[in-house]
Protein backbone atom coordinates (compact mmCIF):
# COMPACT_ATOMS: atom_id res chain seq x y z
CA UNK A 1 0.00 0.00 0.00
CA UNK A 2 1.08 3.48 -0.54
CA UNK A 3 0.01 6.58 1.78
CA UNK A 4 -0.37 10.21 -0.16
CA UNK A 5 0.37 12.70 3.30
CA UNK A 6 1.48 15.96 4.07
CA UNK A 7 3.45 15.80 6.92
CA UNK A 8 1.52 16.77 10.52
CA UNK A 9 -1.53 17.16 8.03
CA UNK A 10 -4.70 15.13 9.16
CA UNK A 11 -3.08 12.11 6.98
CA UNK A 12 -0.69 11.46 10.20
CA UNK A 13 -3.54 9.57 11.28
CA UNK A 14 -3.62 7.25 8.71
CA UNK A 15 0.24 7.13 8.93
CA UNK A 16 -0.10 6.14 12.92
CA UNK A 17 -2.89 3.45 12.34
CA UNK A 18 -0.20 1.85 9.65
CA UNK A 19 2.53 2.06 12.22
CA UNK A 20 -0.01 0.51 15.19
CA UNK A 21 -0.72 -2.66 12.92
CA UNK A 22 2.36 -3.27 11.78
CA UNK A 23 1.35 -3.24 8.24
CA UNK A 24 4.02 -2.62 4.89
CA UNK A 25 3.35 0.28 3.01
CA UNK A 26 4.98 3.38 1.21
CA UNK A 27 4.17 6.83 1.66
CA UNK A 28 4.55 9.83 -0.46
CA UNK A 29 4.34 13.50 0.32
CA UNK A 30 2.18 15.80 -1.24
CA UNK A 31 2.14 19.42 -1.47
CA UNK A 32 -1.23 20.71 -0.67
CA UNK A 33 -0.37 24.45 -2.54
CA UNK A 34 1.03 23.15 -5.74
CA UNK A 35 -1.19 19.64 -5.87
CA UNK A 36 2.31 17.53 -6.66
CA UNK A 37 3.99 14.80 -5.41
CA UNK A 38 7.60 15.02 -3.72
CA UNK A 39 8.06 12.86 -6.91
CA UNK A 40 6.41 15.61 -8.92
CA UNK A 41 3.47 13.87 -9.83
CA UNK A 42 -0.03 15.79 -10.62
CA UNK A 43 -2.21 14.67 -7.03
CA UNK A 44 -5.77 15.20 -8.32
CA UNK A 45 -4.63 12.32 -10.85
CA UNK A 46 -4.22 9.95 -7.76
CA UNK A 47 -7.23 12.18 -5.65
CA UNK A 48 -9.46 14.33 -7.76
CA UNK A 49 -10.67 16.03 -4.17
CA UNK A 50 -6.85 17.46 -4.29
CA UNK A 51 -6.79 16.43 -0.44
CA UNK A 52 -5.14 13.77 1.45
CA UNK A 53 -5.14 11.54 3.04
CA UNK A 54 -5.23 8.62 0.33
CA UNK A 55 -4.35 5.24 0.16
CA UNK A 56 -3.78 3.65 -3.29
CA UNK A 57 -4.48 -0.38 -1.95
CA UNK A 58 -2.23 -3.50 -3.20
CA UNK A 59 -4.89 -3.75 -5.87
CA UNK A 60 -4.60 -0.38 -7.14
CA UNK A 61 -7.60 1.14 -6.14
CA UNK A 62 -7.81 4.48 -4.33
CA UNK A 63 -9.37 4.90 -0.81
CA UNK A 64 -9.52 8.65 0.49
CA UNK A 65 -11.16 10.56 3.68
CA UNK A 66 -8.94 9.64 6.82
CA UNK A 67 -12.29 8.25 9.07
CA UNK A 68 -12.80 5.76 5.95
CA UNK A 69 -8.95 4.68 5.42
CA UNK A 70 -7.92 4.20 9.17
CA UNK A 71 -10.88 1.48 9.41
CA UNK A 72 -9.59 -0.37 6.03
CA UNK A 73 -6.36 -0.49 7.94
CA UNK A 74 -7.89 -1.73 11.10
CA UNK A 75 -9.62 -4.58 9.42
CA UNK A 76 -6.51 -5.56 7.78
CA UNK A 77 -5.62 -6.48 11.06
CA UNK A 78 -7.93 -7.46 13.41
CA UNK A 79 -6.08 -8.54 16.52
CA UNK A 80 -4.52 -4.90 16.65
CA UNK A 81 -7.91 -4.23 18.03
CA UNK A 82 -7.21 -0.58 16.73
CA UNK A 83 -11.25 -1.43 15.57
CA UNK A 84 -13.96 -3.23 17.74
CA UNK A 85 -15.72 -5.88 15.14
CA UNK A 86 -17.98 -4.58 12.56
CA UNK A 87 -21.43 -5.13 13.69
CA UNK A 88 -20.70 -4.43 17.87
CA UNK A 89 -21.95 -1.44 19.39
CA UNK A 90 -17.78 -0.35 20.08
CA UNK A 91 -17.73 0.09 16.38
CA UNK A 92 -20.47 2.59 16.23
CA UNK A 93 -18.82 4.21 19.08
CA UNK A 94 -15.88 4.53 17.25
CA UNK A 95 -17.71 5.78 14.22
CA UNK A 96 -19.44 8.17 16.41
CA UNK A 97 -15.58 9.64 17.66
CA UNK A 98 -14.62 9.13 14.13
CA UNK A 99 -17.39 11.38 12.74
CA UNK A 100 -17.24 13.86 15.30
CA UNK A 101 -13.92 14.68 15.61
CA UNK A 102 -14.37 15.11 11.51
CA UNK A 103 -17.46 17.44 11.19
CA UNK A 104 -17.19 19.20 14.46
CA UNK A 105 -12.76 19.48 15.05
CA UNK A 106 -11.22 19.13 12.39
CA UNK A 107 -13.69 21.11 10.29
CA UNK A 108 -13.29 24.05 12.80
CA UNK A 109 -9.55 24.01 13.01
CA UNK A 110 -9.24 24.16 9.18
CA UNK A 111 -11.45 27.61 9.25
CA UNK A 112 -8.53 28.32 11.60
CA UNK A 113 -5.45 27.55 8.63
CA UNK A 114 -7.32 30.21 6.14
CA UNK A 115 -5.30 33.40 6.70
CA UNK A 116 -8.41 35.29 5.35
CA UNK A 117 -10.04 34.88 8.82
CA UNK A 118 -10.49 37.84 10.45
CA UNK A 119 -9.56 38.43 14.14
CA UNK A 120 -13.35 38.42 15.11
CA UNK A 121 -13.47 35.23 13.71
CA UNK A 122 -11.07 33.42 14.83
CA UNK A 123 -11.80 34.18 18.46
CA UNK A 124 -15.14 33.01 17.54
CA UNK A 125 -13.98 29.89 16.19
CA UNK A 126 -11.08 29.26 19.12
CA UNK A 127 -14.13 29.75 21.16
CA UNK A 128 -16.15 27.23 19.59
CA UNK A 129 -12.80 24.58 19.68
CA UNK A 130 -12.60 25.52 23.41
CA UNK A 131 -16.39 24.44 23.93
CA UNK A 132 -15.72 21.09 21.65
CA UNK A 133 -12.90 20.34 23.92
CA UNK A 134 -14.14 20.66 27.27
CA UNK A 135 -17.14 18.06 25.73
CA UNK A 136 -13.71 15.83 24.91
CA UNK A 137 -12.36 16.40 28.03
CA UNK A 138 -15.21 15.22 30.00
CA UNK A 139 -16.17 11.91 28.10
CA UNK A 140 -12.65 10.81 28.64
CA UNK A 141 -12.81 11.55 32.88
CA UNK A 142 -13.50 7.99 33.17
CA UNK A 143 -11.74 6.01 30.47
CA UNK A 144 -8.66 6.03 28.78
CA UNK A 145 -9.33 6.11 25.35
CA UNK A 146 -12.23 7.31 23.65
CA UNK A 147 -13.81 3.76 23.04
CA UNK A 148 -13.00 2.24 26.64
CA UNK A 149 -9.46 1.37 27.68
CA UNK A 150 -8.27 0.36 24.12
CA UNK A 151 -6.25 2.28 21.63
CA UNK A 152 -8.33 2.75 18.36
CA UNK A 153 -8.15 4.55 15.50
CA UNK A 154 -10.37 7.26 16.62
CA UNK A 155 -7.90 8.10 19.37
CA UNK A 156 -5.11 8.46 16.54
CA UNK A 157 -7.01 11.16 14.66
CA UNK A 158 -8.25 12.83 17.99
CA UNK A 159 -4.10 13.39 18.93
CA UNK A 160 -3.22 14.84 15.54
CA UNK A 161 -6.42 17.27 15.50
CA UNK A 162 -5.26 18.15 19.27
CA UNK A 163 -1.82 18.40 17.48
CA UNK A 164 -2.57 21.51 16.04
CA UNK A 165 -3.78 23.54 19.31
CA UNK A 166 -0.02 24.50 19.20
CA UNK A 167 -0.39 26.86 16.23
CA UNK A 168 -2.95 28.30 17.58
CA UNK A 169 -2.30 29.16 21.37
CA UNK A 170 -4.68 27.15 22.33
CA UNK A 171 -3.22 25.93 25.74
CA UNK A 172 -4.11 22.36 25.99
CA UNK A 173 -3.39 22.13 29.83
CA UNK A 174 -6.76 24.15 30.77
CA UNK A 175 -8.32 20.41 30.33
CA UNK A 176 -6.16 18.07 32.50
CA UNK A 177 -7.64 14.94 31.50
CA UNK A 178 -7.17 15.70 27.84
CA UNK A 179 -3.58 16.97 28.22
CA UNK A 180 -2.69 13.49 30.08
CA UNK A 181 -4.64 11.81 27.11
CA UNK A 182 -2.59 13.44 24.53
CA UNK A 183 0.70 12.71 26.05
CA UNK A 184 -0.25 9.13 26.23
CA UNK A 185 -0.59 9.07 23.09
CA UNK A 186 2.68 11.27 22.13
CA UNK A 187 4.69 8.61 23.91
CA UNK A 188 3.48 5.55 21.62
CA UNK A 189 6.16 4.36 20.22
CA UNK A 190 3.99 4.26 16.71
CA UNK A 191 2.84 7.79 16.95
CA UNK A 192 6.42 8.69 17.76
CA UNK A 193 7.79 6.51 14.61
CA UNK A 194 5.34 8.46 12.67
CA UNK A 195 6.20 11.87 13.77
CA UNK A 196 9.91 10.99 12.81
CA UNK A 197 9.05 9.66 9.12
CA UNK A 198 7.09 12.71 8.60
CA UNK A 199 9.61 15.10 9.88
CA UNK A 200 8.27 16.38 12.63
CA UNK A 201 9.79 15.11 15.79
Amino acid sequence: MKLFLTPGACSLSPHIALKEAGLPFDFEQVDLATKLTKSGADYRKVNPKGSVPALELDNGQILTEGPAIVQYIADQKPQSKLAPPAGSLERYRLQEWLNYTSSELHKKFGQLFNPALTEDQKKSTIAGIGTELDFVNKSLASKQFLVGDTFTVADAYMFVVLSWTKYFGIDLGRWSVLKSYFDRIAARPSVKAAMQAEGLA
